[in-house]
């Protein structure tokens, strides 16, 4: 089983049992967790990952849980991710969009992004105390915010910024919701989201998205997710699960921001693309990244 990727981040109903033998950390990982859990022993880390993980498959029967996908951050691993960092000691918000049990964003505060200007958001409000008891920690200096993308009271659709919009930046220990950052956030994060979701729902979450990044030069969103040679639907049965879900491929990504998100010109964007095994499957991954030149 492929650490790398899973394919969709759905309910699996029924739960599948979960499956120790799914676990798996590379020596960075296993570092990274020594470093925030304090629990140096291999055998104690496993099994305080394995006690958190049945936590949460109560909460959220999910293949990313099943899969302890969760414990891998993803944006130190993007292309863009000493960029995100610069922005961060220039004052940038980052917001991590679907951020689970909350590893990007402490790997983000570990490499020297501030934590007072992170955001993290989930539509599970039980994934920020989960968070804390898988990273052992007593308090949580980064904000977040439960709520559903989709929801306009959450996230409305607005236009990109053309300016910097009027007023002063809220303070974002009082926010409720993402509405008061429309056209305010440096750095949005969101890896393993976007494939969960039909063609209409993507392109309403990228709206969405691009709504809240600021007017300034080198704001930038980036991720990760599964992409297809050629835009479509595909199915696959992975690991006893049958699964089928939406992909666009690398240039209807691209089109997509740089022309229907944004105008066209307006976003540079970059991408690479890694193809991992999952089940005897290849997925692509795409790593991308839209950015405000």
């Amino acid at each position: 089983m492929s650490r790398d990727i899973e394919p969709l981040v759905k309910p699996i109903i029924p739960p599948f049992p979960l499956d120790d033998s799914l676990y798996c950390l590379d020596p960075e990982e296993i570092a990274f967790f020594r470093r925030q859990t304090d629990i140096q022993d291999e055998v104690a880390m496993k099994a305080h990952i394995i006690d958190v993980q049945k936590e949460a498959y109560k909460v959220a029967p999910y293949a990313c849980i099943r899969g302890f996908d969760f414990l891998h951050p993803n944006i130190s691993k993007l292309h863009i991710y000493d960029h995100v960092l610069k922005r961060g000691s220039e004052g940038a918000i980052l917001l991590d969009v679907g951020s689970c049990l909350g590893a990007d964003v402490r790997k983000a505060v570990e490499d020297g992004f501030p934590a007072h200007n992170i955001i993290a958001s989930d539509i599970k409000e039980a994934f920020s105390e989960i968070g804390r008891k898988l990273f052992k920690s007593s308090s949580e200096p980064i904000l977040f915010i439960p709520g559903d993308v989709f929801d306009p009271a959450f996230l409305s659709i607005t236009r990109p910024a053309s300016s910097v919009p009027e007023g002063a930046m809220p303070d974002i220990r009082t926010l409720r919701s993402l509405n008061d950052l429309h056209g305010r956030v440096g750095v949005i994060h969101a890896s393993k989201l976007f494939h969960l979701f039909d063609e209409e729902k993507q392109l309403e979450l990228a709206r969405a998205l691009g709504g809240l990044l600021s007017y300034k030069p080198g704001s930038t969103i980036c991720g990760t997710h599964t992409i297809a040679l050629e835009k479509g639907v595909v199915s696959h049965t992975v690991l006893g699960v049958d699964i089928s879900y939406f992909c666009h491929s690398q240039e209807t990504w691209t089109s997509l921001w740089d022309g229907v998100v944004f105008e066209k010109g307006q976003v540079k964007i970059e991408s690479t693309i890694s193809t991992v095994v999952v089940g005897g499957i290849p997925f692509r991954l795409l790593h991308w990244s839209v950015t405000r030149p």
